[in-house]
């Protein structure tokens, strides 16, 4: 199985005003689980109307769902300089990789 539990939640007048950060904080809080295991898939508003429908997963820990999650799901879930900072961090060690490589076939 997935080992994981699905919320799909309706929030009344939070259009605008909830990040998928602060979602995640709130879940964790009335649900009493990790923050870390908790991963929002999305947040659906309705045109004209200030109401959201969220779903989320609830992992069994943090290792399922990477292991079930794609990575852009797992990145979510970061603030964008630490999103950023670890991307660039990838896109540096993939260069340094090629260019390594590059030299070596020389």
């Amino acid at each position: 199985m997935l080992n994981r539990r699905e919320l799909k939640i309706f929030l009344t007048s939070a259009a605008g005003k909830l990040s998928k950060i602060e979602l995640v904080k709130m879940i964790a809080k009335n649900f009493n689980e990790d923050e870390k295991k908790i991963f929002p898939i999305s947040l659906a508003g309705e045109k004209g109307k200030t109401n959201i429908t969220a779903t989320l997963f609830i992992y069994e820990n943090e290792e399922i769902a990477k292991k079930h999650l794609p990575k852009y799901r797992i990145l979510r879930k970061l603030l964008k300089e630490d999103r950023k900072k670890l991307i660039d961090e990838e896109k540096a060690a993939k260069l340094k990789a090629k260019q390594t490589a590059k030299a070596d076939s020389k």
